[in-house]
């Protein structure tokens, strides 16, 4: 062996070596992203639409427009329409994050729980099948 391809044979080594480390190191970081991006996927919306009578409102601008705004802000309520006139309210949930109960109890909480009473939540899909 000579002394000249020493150095060489030393040096090829130790860049297989790196290439191997670097590469291995790569193929973790992926893993994780990877990881990541399956943790924040959600599940896909279960979207579901009620129709409920609404006690206690007496006025448009405070009471019905109220009750539109601050259900519209609850995390999972993707529609939000109070009609004063009609004393109802259409909301659009999913499903997957609130129950019909717990947009009840929206309703009912609002202002203290002292001023307005959901008193009756007909699913969308029964009315639309009570009409046909």
């Amino acid at each position: 062996m000579s002394l000249e391809s020493y150095p060489m044979k030393k040096i090829f080594s130790l860049l297989i070596i790196s290439c191997l480390f670097v590469s291995c190191n790569e193929n973790k970081k992926e893993s994780v992203i990877e990881k990541n991006e399956v943790s924040k996927q959600e599940i896909a919306a279960s979207l579901k639409s009620i129709e409920v009578e609404i006690e206690g409102m007496t006025c448009e601008i405070g009471c019905a427009r109220t009750i539109q705004s601050k259900l519209s802000k609850v995390e999972g309520v993707t529609y939000s329409k109070v009609s004063f006139e009609a004393k109802k309210g259409l909301f659009t949930y999913d499903a997957n994050k609130l129950s019909k109960q717990d947009v009840l109890n929206k309703i009912n909480g609002i202002a203290g729980g002292d001023l307005y009473v959901a008193t009756r939540a007909i699913d969308l899909e029964e009315i639309l099948s009570q009409t046909n």
